[in-house]
C-alpha cells in the first residue's frame, strides 16, 4: 500500500502542474491578442451649437514658409468670444492632424480667447502648446501670425493681441516668438500678407 503522505505530495503537485499549465494557456493567449488602439491625445472640445459659418482660416505651410488664407465652414456660436475661441480651435484641429501643414505638439490647446473692449484680443493657450512646440523663428513667427490673423480677420475692430500661456505672461513661445508684450494687428497684417507670398 502507497503512503497517505505520497499520495497528498502527488496530489498537490498535480494540482500545481495542472495550474500552471493554465497559466501559461491564458498568458499565451494574452500575447497573440491585438495591441490596444492608440490613443488620440486630441482634447476634446464641447460640442458647438450655432448655424455653420463659412470663415477665413490662416494656416502656416512649413514645406514654403508661408501662411496662407483658406476657407471652411463651421458651426459658430453666437457670442463674440465663443466665436473666436472656435475659430482658434478649428485652427488647431488642422494642425493636430498627421498630416498636418505645420505641425504643433500633441495635447496643444486654445484655454480661452478674452475680448477686451476697445480692440484687444488676449489668446491663452496650454502649457502643452507651448512646451511641445518647435523652436525656430519662422516656425514660431508662423505659428503666432496664424493664431492672430484668424482671429482679426474673422473679429472685427481688433487692434492688439496678448498671447498667454496657462493665464500667465512668458518670455517667447519656444525661445523666439516673443509673448512678452501686445502684438499689433496691423502689423501683423503686413507680415502675414508677406508671408503669403512668400516674401
Amino acid at each position: 500500500m502507497i503512503p497517505r503522505h505520497l499520495i497528498i505530495g502527488f496530489a498537490i503537485l498535480l494540482a500545481a502542474a495542472l495550474g500552471l499549465s493554465l497559466y501559461a494557456l491564458h498568458m499565451r493567449k494574452n500575447a497573440a491578442a491585438p495591441p490596444p488602439a492608440a490613443i488620440d491625445a486630441r482634447p476634446l472640445a464641447p460640442p458647438v451649437s450655432g448655424p455653420s459659418e463659412r470663415v477665413v482660416l490662416f494656416i502656416a505651410h512649413d514645406d514654403d514658409g508661408t501662411l496662407r488664407g483658406e476657407s471652411a465652414q463651421i458651426p459658430m456660436p453666437s457670442g463674440r468670444q465663443q466665436r473666436a475661441e472656435e475659430l482658434l480651435r478649428a485652427l488647431l484641429s488642422i494642425y493636430l492632424d498627421k498630416n498636418a501643414p505645420h505641425h504643433l505638439g500633441a495635447g496643444a490647446e486654445i484655454r480661452s480667447v478674452y475680448l477686451v473692449d476697445p480692440g484687444v484680443a488676449v489668446i491663452d493657450v496650454n502649457s502643452a502648446f507651448a512646451d511641445t512646440h518647435r523652436s525656430g523663428v519662422l516656425v514660431e513667427e508662423l505659428t503666432v501670425a496664424s493664431l492672430i490673423q484668424t482671429v482679426s480677420v474673422n473679429t472685427p475692430n481688433l487692434l492688439k493681441v496678448k498671447i498667454l500661456v496657462d493665464g500667465k505672461e512668458r518670455d517667447t513661445l519656444a525661445g523666439h516668438a516673443d509673448l512678452s508684450s501686445y502684438y499689433d494687428v496691423a502689423a501683423v497684417n503686413q507680415l502675414a500678407t508677406q508671408l503669403q507670398t512668400g516674401q
